[in-house]
């Protein structure tokens, strides 16, 4: 399962929160092509602010991507179940300034 930054868990979720601190950053549009005990695998479009002049004001683009989740782990609040603990990212077309075509998250728990 994937855990949320509002330690919500999600089982095939449509959508991802990545940038918890001020929502500029989100996968939406989510496809999952498999989902299993120890690795999910999708498609999706990576929705970043661009920020300019200021966040307030930015715009948001969006960047086709391949998703990836594994490293499954103990989520410590539920020992009971286990949790992606890695996300990567490979942007297929364009990808936002500053930004490697295939980016990794640690995800929280």
């Amino acid at each position: 399962m994937a855990v949320d930054c509002f330690s919500n868990a999600q089982v095939r979720p449509g959508d991802f929160l990545l940038a918890c601190g001020d929502g500029n950053n989100r996968l939406i549009k989510i496809h999952w092509s498999h989902w299993g005990a120890t690795s999910a695998a999708g498609t999706a479009l990576d929705a970043v602010n661009d920020c300019q002049p200021y966040c307030a004001a930015g715009k948001f683009h969006s960047y086709p991507v391949i998703v990836r989740l594994d490293h499954p782990e103990t989520w410590r609040p539920h020992p009971e179940l286990r949790q992606f603990t890695q996300l990567h990212l490979i942007y297929t077309e364009g990808r936002p300034a500053d930004t490697e075509r295939v980016v990794t998250h640690e995800l929280w728990d």
